[in-house]
């Protein structure tokens, strides 16, 4: 639609310029279908680990337009980069509602080493669209024992960055000149912003002047906030400008400034008086060329349209008040269009919202004893004290020495509402975020004037009609066909068994194959190492044909482009390093006597070969003291109760010595061929003759032996059996609990190795109850430090949230 600024609101906005209000000159658009896009977000306990820890994560998935929870896909995959850009670990997460978490063992026996790491995060449906809504985040690991010199070697030092913008190539750092609206433009005054970092693209201060081709001083600059300025400027026609900028230590560099357009249109945005005010700005010369030129503006938010205008510009300015209500929180990106339908000038702008909420995160003191027990409130509330549902992870780490300076490294908050909308890596992100900060909002701006990216992923999103290469992923599939044995007609109307087995238990699936003899097992769940058996048979239950399994593999990881290995810890990560190390030091524990990570497990091991098929109704395990048997039918019966060997054939007395079903190494044997087994090449036998059988579906009717084979005895291999199939799959990362000791109930086992703690707890799975209060309980440390308790997560209408407190451990 069509929108015509009319005089009397020409005149109202010029007057807001002075501190009179206006009116709203732009409506909300219709809006458009939009593709289920999902945007991941991963919170971690901590961003600095030492070696032999665990990192520990929870996953939140959302819409992409809205942030809310998205349950789209179920599986996400969760990687952790090394410094020369390696998977070194992977772990399939499943998402429930948009939600999932795992963890990551940090030791070197998955060839972790001390150094910069990334975690990043996605869905096989969000590789249709690059890099851009892959979860990345950099996570240091440090090695307490190793010598810190080590870390400022002359590899580890700056080195000098060329730049094309900058004469002199021998200066260690740059600078880069952005015009607001994307150019400078004849006799039009424009504020230019300015961003200046060194050669490791760390932010620093500097100032300078900006000087016309004469040699005149017309413009100063300083830096306001991590290296980025802005100062307003009116370039001259047929005059060239450069730039003398100067670091804090000195030196100088000379930058010449963008080049100068003839003609053309520029947008501006200024908040005054809590309002958002938009110009349009341009020249003389533009206006003779173009009189009366329709322009269009319009503004998006995640690549959806909300407000589109078209005025013909009838003078060198207009302004009007945007109405940010209309707009949802984060970033908007305002393009200006001309009568061609050709952008002329973009401006992001930053969105926020007041909220109703009131929540809260206390500990119940402000100083402990160590080893005192600990309880953590978390309220979620309503301004008038209505309950807002929410998903929260909490953790509670040791500060480990680090005083008087705030974590501004990536949040939720951060990543949904503006780093996920903007290319490349911002510097301290959440403190944008921060609401003790004053200035904030102003130096968002900043940002967004200089590392604003201008044209985003969102502009050429994939249509309908356009082909999708990744689909959604719901679970795992199990698929494949069943054929002739000779040749390759298909077996139609064949009955397909699926067995899947893993130490959470065992289930059965079935199916008939079509047609074309094929088959599938959709939307299957499992986690960890998990053996899967497929067996083919007739409508009589005969053995039939042959069956053939697709490929389970997933497409291959994304490519890695992460690059860290020269690197240098910054003054906080020494800091936390030298504390770890003195509280190893105190406890009186040396490298070579660090224990590895804690493993719960839920019961003992069984020594030998794992079992494939669930929990065996006996197993017997054959090792140096077993006695020697002539035969395998003598060692049957001696290991397994309730066994007959009748007429050569080997069955149980309560199926009346009916012959069971043998298998050897997960194939299925004749019970004829039992004779060529050596007693002394077997391992372990299991029985499986009550309800267990199930898993062997008619097959196991008279009851099952599984027999073991030591690897690489078996002289006579078994026969092929075409119509079954045997393998493991990796499922879903069976994700391990967190531990927290309790001093009140011991565990020595455990205990004695988390003497040094860093994550004092973790909980993935903050839930307000009915009343909108929620508390998790632990023990601190015997150490005395100071605890940051940092809660992270979004509510149901999709307001990301982050909540920190800190407190005391000191002994009376």
């Amino acid at each position: 639609m069509s929108i015509f600024f009319n005089d009397l609101a020409k005149q109202l906005l010029r007057s807001l310029l002075i501190g009179v209000t206006t009116t709203t000159l732009l409506h909300a658009q219709e809006k458009k279908s939009i593709p289920s896009i999902e945007k991941i977000y991963v919170h971690t306990d901590r961003s600095c680990y030492t070696l032999g820890e665990s990192l520990w994560y929870k996953a939140y998935s959302v819409y992409a337009y809205s942030n809310l929870l998205f349950n789209e896909s179920n599986l996400l995959y969760v990687e952790l980069v090394s410094p020369d850009s390696k998977i070194i670990a992977s772990n399939k997460t499943r998402l429930e509602e948009g939600l999932g978490h795992g963890d990551f063992k940090l030791t070197d026996s998955t060839g972790v080493k001390a150094g910069i790491y990334q975690l990043r995060a996605y869905t096989n449906f969000s590789r249709n669209f690059g890099t851009d809504f892959v979860f990345k985040k950099d996570i240091e690991i440090i090695d307490v024992f190793e010598n810190s010199a080590s870390n400022n070697n002359e590899s580890n030092k700056p080195k000098p960055v060329v730049n094309n913008t900058v004469e002199n190539t021998q200066n260690t750092f740059k600078v880069q000149f952005f015009p607001e609206g994307g150019s400078l433009i004849n006799e039009v005054e424009s504020t230019v912003a300015f961003k200046a970092v060194d050669a490791n693209e760390q932010p620093i201060d500097l100032k300078g002047k900006i000087f016309d081709s004469e040699g005149a001083l017309v413009a100063l600059f300083i830096s306001q906030h991590d290296g980025m300025g802005k100062f307003p400027f009116k370039p001259i026609k047929g005059k060239q400008y450069r730039a003398e900028a100067t670091t804090s230590n000195g030196e100088l560099i000379e930058v010449m400034l963008p080049n100068i357009q003839e003609t053309g249109y520029l947008l501006s945005f200024k908040k005054i008086n809590e309002k958002e005010v938009i110009t349009i700005k341009t020249n003389q010369e533009t206006l003779l060329q173009e009189p009366n030129a329709p322009l269009t503006l319009i503004g998006t938010s995640r690549g959806i349209s909300y407000f589109e205008g078209t005025q013909p510009l009838t003078e060198t300015t207009l302004s009007f008040q945007l109405p940010k209500n209309d707009f949802p929180e984060g970033i908007t990106q305002l393009t200006l269009y001309g009568a061609n339908l050709k952008p002329q000038s973009e401006r992001l702008i930053f969105i926020e919202k007041e909220h109703d909420l009131e929540l809260n995160i206390i500990t119940d003191k402000k100083t402990y004893e160590p080893n005192e027990k600990v309880t953590v409130t978390v309220s979620s509330k309503t301004k008038t004290g209505q309950v807002v549902p929410a998903s929260f992870s909490l953790s509670s780490t040791d500060t480990n020495g680090v005083k008087d300076e705030k974590d501004y490294g990536i949040n939720i908050s951060s990543y949904f509402l503006m780093e996920s909308d903007i290319r490349g890596q911002v510097h301290n992100p959440s403190y944008y975020f921060d609401d003790s900060n004053p200035n904030r909002l102003d130096h968002l701006d900043l940002l967004l004037l200089t590392q604003g990216w201008r044209d985003f992923i969102w502009k050429t999103m994939p249509q309908e009609n356009d082909s999708i290469h990744y689909n959604i992923e719901k679970n795992f599939t199990i698929s494949g066909r069943v054929k002739q044995l000779l040749g390759n007609k298909p077996k139609a109307n064949s009955n397909v068994t699926l067995a899947i087995v893993n130490k959470k238990g065992f289930n059965i699936f079935n199916t008939v194959t079509n047609s074309e003899g094929g088959f599938k097992f959709d939307d299957l769940s499992f986690f960890g190492e998990t053996n899967i058996f497929l067996n083919s048979r007739n409508e009589k239950g005969n053995n039939n044909g042959e069956i053939i399994m697709y490929s389970t593999k997933k497409n291959i990881p994304l490519e890695t482009d992460f690059k860290k290995t020269n690197f240098i810890f910054n003054k906080t990560t020494n800091t936390i390093k030298e504390n770890i190390y003195k509280k190893y030091v105190m406890n009186g524990i040396a490298p070579e006597n660090m224990l590895d990570e804690i493993e719960i497990i839920g019961k003992k091991k069984e020594k030998g070969t794992p079992s494939l098929y669930g929990n065996a109704d006996n197993t017997f395990i054959i090792d140096d003291k077993t006695q020697h048997f002539t035969d395998i039918y003598q060692l049957i019966q001696f290991s397994l109760p309730g066994v007959m060997a009748i007429g050569g054939n080997i069955g149980f007395s309560r199926f009346g010595g009916r012959p069971a079903y043998i298998m050897i190494d997960g194939v299925e044997w004749d019970q004829a061929d039992l004779r060529g087994i050596s007693t002394d090449d077997v391992a372990k036998i299991e029985a499986f003759k009550g309800p267990s059988t199930a898993i062997f579906g008619s097959r196991g009717a008279n009851g099952v032996i599984i027999i073991y084979t030591k690897d690489g005895f078996v002289n006579n291999k078994p026969k092929k059996k075409y119509h079954s199939i045997t393998k493991t799959l990796d499922g879903y990362y069976d994700a391990r609990y967190f531990y927290s000791p309790n001093p009140e109930k011991l565990n020595l086992d455990f205990d004695n190795k988390l003497t040094v703690r860093n994550t004092l707890y973790w909980n993935p799975y903050i839930h307000p109850d009915e009343t909108g209060i929620s508390q998790a309980t632990y023990y601190n440390s015997k150490v005395e430090t100071t605890v940051k308790v940092s809660l992270e997560g979004i509510t149901a209408t999709g307001i990301p949230v982050v909540l920190k407190t800190h407190y005391s451990i000191k002994s009376n």
